[in-house]
């Protein structure tokens, strides 16, 4: 009987033939605070939608357009970054992703018009473009073969700096206006100071580390089949995320204003609030992914974060800001699981997988803004909240992922 090529099982990854070195708090310190000032410059932009709004009379999708071009350049350009790195690991292209946000976020503060807007918008996103992969693949080097407990470390700094955006503009852009962003470029050259430490590092080290880099269980091999679906089921998770974190990041703070009538800097206190949460959920789904599986911390999250969602667009204000805690908690945790979970699924290919699912992530982020703000357009704000609930129900697919952890060789 002739066998598909499409069935042949992939091979496994090779077996260490070194212990795993210890895991580098440090750098995955430095990386992680690096992190957090790159993702909270890129929140600004979020944060400043209502000053841009009313300065540049901006449609909800012209608000959604400008979502959607810095999330689409990330998102477009991180697979083929990591593809490349790959192939030949470029250690000092870590401080030059950041430049591209410094120089993003300069013209950010000084643009005239709606089109420099979207140059600003594109220039930030060029710089995550460059950041997440090479970022990712640092955090994995320097786990000491404790991945999920890396990239937790590593994602809740984005996620931290994301929080802050809402509060520093509440604090500093409203009541100085835009051109106060420029002073925000502190943060990205004190990044590009940190990185370049990082970078140097990353130089030494690589080599070794790629020897040595292998799982200590190795897997049992997954035909090409069984890999394609599992990717495409990810896919479908990450669209059911990040469309409904789109719905809250680009237009919580005008749903609040329009439905409860609180002012612009409660409003983004309360988005700071979710996003804080965000951040604290993803310290959670690595470590405990790495203890139980990451499909199960993949299941919990995307599912388990469904019935909170469909309360919300009920709530008044005070459940509407616990329910919005609750749900940031819970759905953040699920990203990291899915990033370790797909580089176990393609072993020896970090920068392609992590650019490939920041850029999607992104993506979807940005596609899930311009398309809810024609929504917003159409039918309304608190209809986007409506609709949206019912995207965590996807989650159920889950079910269909392969447990990765019952595959191992003892």
């Amino acid at each position: 009987m002739q066998t598909r090529v499409d069935d042949m099982p992939l091979p496994a990854a090779p077996a260490a033939s070194h212990a795993a070195p210890a895991t580098e708090f440090r750098i995955l310190g430095a990386i992680s605070f690096s992190h957090l000032l790159n993702d909270m410059i890129q929140s600004l932009i979020l944060a400043i939608y209502p000053i841009l709004k009313s300065g540049f009379d901006l449609s909800f999708a012209q608000i959604g357009l400008i979502t959607l071009t810095y999330q689409l350049t990330a998102s477009l350009l991180q697979p083929a970054v990591g593809m490349i790195t790959d192939r030949k690991p470029m250690p000092y292209s870590l401080p030059v992703g950041m430049g591209f946000t410094l120089c993003g976020l300069l013209l950010l503060a000084v643009a005239p018009n709606f089109a420099v807007l979207l140059l600003a918008a594109a220039l930030v996103g060029t710089g995550s473009s460059v950041f997440h992969p090479e970022s990712s693949r640092v955090a994995r080097m320097a786990s000491g073969g404790r991945h999920g407990l890396a990239q937790s470390l590593f994602q809740v700094g984005g996620n931290a700096g994301s929080s802050l955006g809402p509060l520093l503009a509440a604090w500093i852009i409203v009541p100085h206006g835009r051109g106060s962003v420029a002073w925000f470029s502190l943060a990205a050259l004190l990044a590009m100071v940190v990185l370049l430490q990082v970078s140097r590092w990353y130089r030494d080290h690589h080599v070794v580390r790629s020897k040595t880099h292998a799982h200590h269980a190795l897997l049992v091999p997954l035909t090409r089949t069984q890999v394609a679906w599992s990717l495409l089921i990810l896919g479908l998770l990450i669209f059911s995320k990040y469309f409904y974190l789109a719905s809250i990041s680009s237009y919580y703070t005008f749903y609040l204003i329009h439905k409860f009538g609180v002012s612009v800097q409660n409003a983004q206190t309360h988005l700071f609030v979710f996003l804080f949460a965000v951040a604290a959920g993803s310290l959670i789904g690595g470590p405990v992914g790495d203890r139980i599986g990451r499909k199960w911390v993949i299941w919990a999250s995307i599912l388990g974060v469904a019935p909170f969602t469909l309360l919300l667009p009920h709530a008044n204000l005070f459940w509407t800001g616990a329910l919005t805690v609750v749900i940031g908690l819970v759905l953040a945790s699920a990203f990291s699981a899915i990033l370790v979970y797909a580089q176990e699924l393609i072993p020896g290919r970090v920068g392609m997988i992590s650019g490939l699912f920041f850029g999607f992530a992104f993506g979807m982020g940005g596609v899930g803004a311009a398309v809810l703000g024609h929504v917003a357009d159409a039918r309304g704000i608190e209809y986007v909240y409506g609709l949206c609930a019912y995207l965590p129900l996807i989650g159920v697919i889950t079910a269909f992922l392969p447990n990765l952890e019952r595959k191992r060789v003892a």
